[in-house]
Parts: C-alpha cells; structure tokens; sequence
C-alpha cells in the first residue's frame, strides 16, 4: 500500500486493473499432470467480478456506431429498426457493417453462426450480410429464437413459450415416475 500514497483515484485503478489483466500465467492439470505455464495474454479470468465489468466497458461505445436502436445484454447485442420500405433495409444492412467495422477496429469479432434476422411484421424481400473472415455470409431469417430462456416468435404471440414449458414439464414428471414407483400426492408436491 506504500506505493499507492500520492497517486489519484484513476491512477490507483489503471495501476490496479493493469495488475488484474497483466502478467498472467496458466497451466492445465490432468489427472495428476501438469502442462508447462503460458502467458495469457487476452481476456479477463473466467468467474471474476471484475471481467464482466471491464466487458461492459470495453463495449460500451458499441451503440454509438448504429443509428438503429440496439439492446446489449452480456455479449449478446440486438439491432433493430420498423421496416417500411426497402431505404430502411438498407440503413440496417449500413449498421451491421458499421458493426462489422466495430468489431475489427477493437479486434473483437461477432459470431457470425449466432447472428440471424427476425421478421416481425413486414414481408418485404430482404437479405442482411455480414462479413465472415475472408467470405461475406448471407444472415439466416429465423422464426424463433431463444432469448434468455424466453422463446420470442416473429408473430409475437407466447404459443412456443408455452409448448416449451410444457415439454420441460412432462419431462420432469417421467423422471419422478421413473425414479419413484409409488407416490403420495403430499409428496409429489415436494418433489415436483
């Protein structure tokens, strides 16, 4: 603690983030076997408290890049805008590069198999792009996508999400039936 006398607030956190993030070394253990260490030299440790917030900092800019509107959550990013006429595609497919551009300055890239296109609303022939590496990948046009457990329709109606609820549920009562041959419904109760 000495040698944080004297030093401002901002320098005392650039000095102790830069000790979080530098100087790193790993090594994998197996069965009693250790590999030799290695320097990690990018990303934040897995489980830390403070990972996500340095996350959450590096990105933070992203929305300044897209006139669309954007939702952030962790590292899963939405854009999305109504559609009224092919101009407004266009102004999409410019905020997807605008992203892809983004990604290459900060050298973060998107995961271009997790990235599709949701129509709600309009039936207007679209195609969304995104640069894949050395390809430019066509986005697949999707009808329902799982969003933080919640199933979201291009119809916007909670039909999957109950047939999803559902299913989870008989599943969960044949593995008490399996499990248990005879059950009393006071303890079915518990158990469910």
């Amino acid at each position: 603690m000495q040698k944080l006398k004297g030093l401002k607030l901002g320098d005392m956190l650039t000095k102790w983030i830069g000790q979080f993030l530098l100087g790193r070394q790993m090594r994998v253990h197996v069965n009693g076997s250790f590999s030799s260490w290695i320097d990690v030299i990018s990303g934040v440790t897995q489980g830390s408290v403070l990972g996500p917030l340095l996350f959450l900092i590096f990105v933070n800019d992203l929305s300044d890049w897209v006139k669309s509107s954007i939702l952030m959550f962790a590292d899963n990013t939405k854009i999305w805008t109504k559609i009224k006429d092919t101009g407004e595609c266009d102004l999409l497919q410019q905020d997807r590069s605008m992203l892809m551009e983004w990604s290459k300055q900060w050298l973060l890239a998107f995961n271009t198999d997790k990235c599709n296109v949701m129509h709600t609303g309009h039936d207007l022939p679209t195609v969304y792009t995104m640069p894949d590496g050395k390809n430019t990948i066509q986005l697949e046009t999707i009808t329902v996508e799982k969003d933080l457990g919640v199933y979201v329709t291009n119809y916007l109606k909670p039909t999957e999400q109950c047939i999803q609820a559902a299913r989870k549920a008989q599943s969960v009562l044949g593995t008490i039936k399996r499990q248990f041959k005879i059950i009393v419904k006071e303890d079915f109760g518990i158990i469910y």
